[in-house]
């Protein structure tokens, strides 16, 4: 059922929640409100009781950690960042439209938000049970939802390369824009990655493990891997796919949205950009005219790290059909790919080339 009466159930498997908000209240806030802060789950949400909630810490540490929530908050020093989390499927429907893509959620341009998370860094837990071998490289997770592949239950997974487990944005968080942490948001404890898909933020977190190689997870090992658009299901080697980890530069018209009838004269155009996280996005462009020419959108707020920057602009049109089209670049001159057909993959995942859609004025 919807998260609230604001939230809108955008896409289900088997009644598994999927959830979006409204296109009319996407990106108004720089900060999302809980209640409007997508939900992407790959099973049903955990049965667990708080009471015995503990968090295993081991593998190539010096000494294994069992946590329980309040441990957590007593022992560890609290540390707030203001995050915005993506799915790797978002603008997947465009790719859709392109080419078909089977058993994938086809989001649209809703599977992202930002959010105040507070919690423990997991450097600092990490620390705590001490890195015990030099050929610890990767910190690889588990939740408590499990999902069934192969005839077996296997725990939702995966992992990131050590080096980025100990910087100081990522964090176990347990509050969300100053709220413990919603359960269909991952309570009691979640992973944050900022700058990472959103599929590496695991939720109801119950184990994290030191290890020399990556996870063996399926969601590491199959399930988020790109590939390059002349691979299908038909010839795929997924040993030779790359693990998704950063997410690209991208930028999206949010308002006004696709076949909107608009009056002739001024017409605002507001959306979203977003990299890596590392780097600002410097530059939004836009065009009213399918690209033959541009101009510069003005930013709403002072560009951040890790989260996303909105954008506006305006426009004097006259009545007819018109092709919107917003591009980005960071900080690092990264931009976007101009056509559909040169980002597509048979998993639908960072869709990051123009985004276009048509209006008409009248």
């Amino acid at each position: 059922m919807p998260l609230s009466d604001k939230h809108t159930e955008t896409k289900t498997y088997d009644d598994i929640l999927n959830a979006g908000p409204p296109l009319n209240q996407l990106a108004k806030e720089f900060v999302t409100p809980n209640k409007l802060f997508f939900v992407r789950n790959h099973t049903w949400i955990p049965h667990f009781q708080l009471e015995s909630y503990r968090l295993r810490v081991h593998g190539l540490v010096t000494r294994e950690l069992s946590l329980s929530l309040d441990e957590i908050k007593r022992d560890f020093e609290r540390h707030a960042l203001t995050a915005t989390l993506q799915c790797a499927g978002n603008r997947r429907e465009e790719m859709v439209s392109y080419k078909p893509i089977d058993d994938q959620l086809a989001w649209g341009i809703e599977a992202i938000g930002t959010a105040e998370w507070a919690g423990a860094r997991l450097g600092d837990v990490l620390c705590a049970a001490g890195i015990s071998s030099e050929e610890a490289a990767h910190v690889a997770f588990l939740g408590l939802d499990e999902i069934l592949h192969d005839h077996a239950n296997e725990a939702y997974g995966g992992s990131i390369a050590l080096d980025k487990a100990l910087a100081c944005e990522v964090l176990l968080a347990y509050e969300m824009n100053g709220e413990d942490l919603p359960l269909a948001h991952g309570c009691p404890l979640r992973v944050v990655v900022p700058g990472y898909i959103g599929a590496r933020s695991v939720k109801w977190l119950s184990e994290i493990c030191v290890q020399a190689e990556q996870s063996d997870n399926h969601f590491q090992q199959v399930g988020y891997k790109l590939f390059p658009p002349h691979i299908t299901l038909d010839n795929v080697d997924y040993a030779d796919g790359m693990p998704l980890t950063k997410l690209p530069v991208n930028s999206v018209i949010v308002r006004p949205q696709a076949g909107s009838q608009l009056q002739a004269g001024k017409v605002v155009v507001e959306g979203y950009a977003m990299s890596d996280g590392e780097h600002e996005i410097t530059w939004v462009s836009v065009s009213a005219d399918g690209g033959e020419t541009w101009q510069r959108a003005d930013f709403t707020h002072e560009p951040r790290l890790w989260s996303w920057q909105l954008w506006r602009a305006e426009f004097e049109l006259p009545p007819g059909e018109h092709e919107m089209v917003v591009r980005a670049w960071d900080s690092a001159a990264n931009s976007q790919p101009e056509t559909i057909a040169s980002v597509w993959n048979f998993k639908g995942y960072v869709n990051n080339a123009w985004h276009r859609l048509r209006v008409v004025v009248a």
